[in-house]
């Protein structure tokens, strides 16, 4: 079911991003064709990184005056320019962006009281406030699971299961006036070369909404009827492994100094592209060697290790007897497999192995591996430890937490359409 709306002329679609992050998604609209307003992400670092691909060299936002263009919690937002938004309401194609995922995520530990939870309700607020025609929305696959209240209470309703933050959000959107439906999505299955599995909803305005093609199921079965003819047409396979993703950025190529480190770091040189997929993120890219491929400097000891590690099983986390017999506490360690879907990435850049050199990955591959371009310039620190890590937002960190802006693409043609639709009847 290709949309042949896809082919026609189009008007220039708008859209907000909330929780934007690094700019992942608004990288992949922009790619599909749509004009962002404003974006909203309150960390620095990952603001400076979207501020300086999508705004100073992309010119992407048509960003009001009212609103600095600078890093802000939604909340402050949502208190100091109530007005404005308001001001936009019925005038917005889109809205995009989940909260932050970390109280959700299975990864880590899940608590039902963990204050970006509460996100979710300055989330709801700037939907009510803007009211725009379409929503897409992202979380982590924990946030359709529900949470268990608290144990220490003695009476069975207080232990009961609490509901699911998805079923919330989906009763207010409907109360709010739309219709909404949300699924399940593996972006392995849309080109992205790991395993990462996402809660993707979509609402329409019951206003626009119709039960024959305009609804949000339209976008779910249209996404997937239209992903092979849009590889296709970009020359992407269809699932890249691993090494179609990293293969061209091996230590082995050769150094050059890390221009925005000190001087013990040192960056990798590209070897020839050996996979289309390299082939397309390399389109822009300038210079031996891309931005944030500097590799960490590993005692000899942890070397040695990762030489042991990779002549083992790959593609999986140690075993638990082999870590002890190793003297190793971590909870995750994954030598990669060339030929496999990578895991889905984390924060956490020392969870994997490189599946052919004892080492972690870089930032770049971390980049390659969300299908990230090579021209997409990261700012702020490489990463960060101990109590730092809660509050700030490395490259590593931002790379984890982003949409692959390759699914963003795909999902901003589907998007694109269902308001293309409304605007011609």
């Amino acid at each position: 079911m290709y949309v042949k709306v896809f082919l026609g002329v189009m008007r220039t679609y708008s859209y907000i991003d909330l929780f934007a992050g690094c700019g992942g998604l608004s990288l992949g609209l922009h790619n599909a064709g749509w004009k962002g307003l404003f974006a909203i992400e309150k960390n620095p670092d990952a603001f400076k990184t979207l501020k300086h691909n999508l705004i100073d060299n992309r010119s992407h936002f048509d960003w009001p005056k009212w609103l600095p263009q600078e890093n802000l919690e939604i909340d402050k937002v949502l208190q100091d320019y109530e007005q404005q938004l308001k001001s936009l309401n019925g005038n917005v194609d889109l809205v995009v962006g989940g909260p932050p995922c970390q109280g959700f995520s299975t990864a880590g530990l899940r608590k039902e009281d963990d204050v970006r939870n509460g996100l979710i309700r300055s989330y709801l607020k700037f939907i009510m406030f803007t009211k725009p025609k379409v929503i897409f929305f992202e979380n982590v696959k924990g946030f359709t699971l529900e949470f268990k209240k608290n144990k220490a209470e003695s009476s069975k309703a207080a232990r009961a299961k609490g509901i699911a933050y998805s079923e919330y959000v989906l009763r207010v959107l409907r109360f709010f006036g739309y219709k909404v439906e949300g699924q399940m999505v593996n972006f392995a299955k849309y080109g992205i070369p790991q395993k990462r599995t996402r809660f993707i909803l979509v609402g329409i305005r019951n206003d626009l909404a119709n039960e024959k093609h305009l609804n949000a199921k339209f976008f779910f079965k249209s996404l997937a009827a239209n992903k092979k003819q849009f590889l296709s047409a970009k020359d992407l396979p269809q699932s890249p492994k691993l090494e179609d993703a990293i293969s061209d950025l091996f230590k082995s190529n050769g150094l050059v100094p890390t221009p925005d480190r000190d001087k013990r770091f040192f960056n990798g040189k590209y070897l020839n592209a050996q996979s289309a997929f390299q082939k397309h993120l390399r389109i822009g890219s300038t210079g031996i060697s891309p931005n944030s491929h500097s590799f960490p400097n590993h005692r000899k000891d942890i070397i040695e290790k990762f030489a042991i590690f990779l002549k083992g099983p790959k593609g999986k986390n140690l075993n638990s007897k082999f870590k002890k017999s190793m003297n190793i506490n971590k909870h995750v360690i994954i030598p990669l497999a060339a030929k496999k879907h990578a895991p889905t990435i984390t924060t956490l850049p020392d969870d994997y192995i490189h599946y052919k050199e004892p080492r972690i990955l870089t930032v770049r591959e971390y980049a390659r591996i969300q299908s990230f371009p090579d021209w997409y310039e990261f700012q702020g620190k490489y990463t960060t430890g101990g109590k730092d890590r809660v509050n700030q937002v490395p490259r590593y960190t931002q790379i984890g937490n982003a949409i692959p802006p390759l699914f963003g693409e795909q999902s901003g043609v589907i998007l694109k359409a269902l308001v293309h639709i409304n605007d011609n009847g």
